[in-house]
């Protein structure tokens, strides 16, 4: 997608994210779209059939193009935003940008290469923490191909996980999780004797196929536990 294919995408999903276009909603017609974007009127149908792809919105022929009403899907471990899991405590948190930086992927890495090969990423590095204390270490890579704006987000008021669960739906994850002793870098970072037990947490997302963004968590283990709630399977 080009420039302006994406920005009409990201305006619409933006609009839909914050409840401004609820389920139902009739978007303007695409004529109109292609007044207030000033741009041809295949650059609009290309933004709206990426929507379409996503599951944002629907389009039919006497009824127009309207937001797509919520499916429901389950998952065995779901995405938490870890935010609003230290505030559930009670606990005031924060995010300690330590880095950030954009370059090219590299093909050679393999937890990056699952998102793409090529192109430009951003590599952000920062610290979670909980009441001023350290809680995670967060290292993480955004496809700027997919996700543009990423790349002018102030990291520094909130954390590049609770910004892309806001911002852009996923529709698929991956999770690897590890015990593992720390390394002296990350114990200087979350105050513990090197070797110190932790809970390394990797996860993957993707959209429709393309890769959103590779994360590497790493949580004192005596901070920290991870729950699931199953269910039987119907059918």
């Amino acid at each position: 997608m080009s420039t302006l294919d994406r920005r009409i995408r990201s305006d619409i999903e933006g609009k839909i994210h914050r409840g401004e276009w609820p389920p139902g909603h009739r978007l303007p017609p695409e004529h109109e779209l292609q007044v207030h974007y000033g741009c041809a009127r295949a650059t609009v149908g290309k933004a709206l059939s990426a929507l379409v792809s996503a599951g944002l919105i629907e389009r039919r022929k006497k009824a127009g193009t309207t937001v797509a009403y919520p499916r429901v899907h389950a998952a065995v471990l779901t995405i938490p935003d870890i935010a609003e899991v230290i505030r559930a405590r009670g606990q005031e948190y924060r995010f300690a940008l330590c880095s950030r930086a954009v370059r090219p992927a590299e093909a050679a890495d393999v937890d990056e290469a699952v998102l793409t090969t090529s192109g430009r990423l951003l590599a952000v590095a920062g610290l979670h923490l909980s009441d001023g204390e350290p809680f995670a270490v967060e290292r993480r890579v955004i496809n700027l191909a997919l996700v543009p704006d990423a790349e002018q987000a102030d990291f520094t008021s909130e954390a590049p996980g609770s910004w892309l669960l806001h911002h852009i739906p996923w529709t698929r994850a991956r999770h690897r999780i590890a015990a593992i002793g720390c390394d002296v870098r990350d114990a200087e970072m979350l105050g513990l004797s090197p070797g110190s037990p932790c809970l390394q947490l990797d996860r993957w997302t993707w959209r429709e196929g393309d890769g959103v963004t590779f994360v590497r968590q790493i949580f004192p283990g005596s901070r920290y536990d991870l729950v699931a709630e199953f269910t039987p399977q119907s059918g």
